[in-house]
């Protein structure tokens, strides 16, 4: 069994790399849900004070503070993975309930899509002006993309309460999403067995490898020989 990595220099690295990237992502990403889920009809998230950029509406105890930490200190700031409290939609106020479903569903990744391709455009921004480079740290950059590509891969993949699930549930048809719905249930414990049992990402690495180095292929040459 991992040994925690309690040592000092695991903390600061875990602080300076990982939070930043998983604290914006998770933010973004809810807050995403809220803004497009207002645009198509439903106020509930902006009522509840969820469309915001503060961390601290979206944080969820267990998924954003415990799981992480443990996560990044049992693998030595290796691997890490969190989930923020669910921005609620009530579907049935939506204008389109079958397509506007999809959009705010893909909303959330689509934001971590957006946070990925922007850490990459930080680190040209840190490469061309050097007193930027010294606020911003590359290894903290490189984590925000890997950890938004990681989020984005693993909420599309199609199992309630994931918003790919969302997505599918929309797209099937009337009796067969019924069907699927009352899947959501039991498909939190689905999912955390499947991630913390390794074939999730088993499935889902491949995908991920993928995109993460098309991402850091648009990084600057320079950092390369960093």
């Amino acid at each position: 069994m991992p040994q925690l990595d309690l040592s000092p220099l695991t903390i600061l690295f875990f602080l300076i790399t990982w939070a930043p990237g998983l604290i914006l992502g998770i933010t973004l990403h809810e807050a995403a849900h809220g803004f497009a889920a207002r645009q198509c009809g439903d106020n509930t998230a902006y009522a509840l004070g969820r469309v915001t950029l503060n961390p601290l509406k979206h944080i969820d105890p267990m998924g954003t503070i415990a799981l992480p930490v443990l996560m990044g200190l049992m693998s030595g700031g290796s691997f890490i993975f969190g989930y923020a409290k669910p921005v609620p939609v009530n579907f049935s106020r939506l204008n389109d309930i079958k397509w506007d479903t999809v959009r705010v569903a893909v909303a959330g990744p689509a934001a971590n899509f957006v946070i990925a391709l922007l850490a990459v455009l930080l680190m040209h921004a840190a490469v061309l002006l050097p007193q930027l480079g010294q606020v911003l740290t590359i290894p903290g950059l490189v984590m925000a993309v890997k950890i938004n590509v990681l989020l984005m891969v693993f909420n599309l993949v199609p199992v309630l309460p994931l918003d790919g699930g969302r997505v599918l549930q929309a797209l099937l048809p009337h009796e067969a999403g019924r069907a699927f719905a009352e899947t959501e249930r039991w498909g939190f414990f689905l999912v955390m067995a499947l991630a913390f049992s390794g074939i999730l990402f088993r499935i889902i690495g491949p995908v991920m490898d993928i995109l993460m180095s098309a991402m850091l292929q648009l990084a600057p040459r320079a950092l390369y020989g960093m």
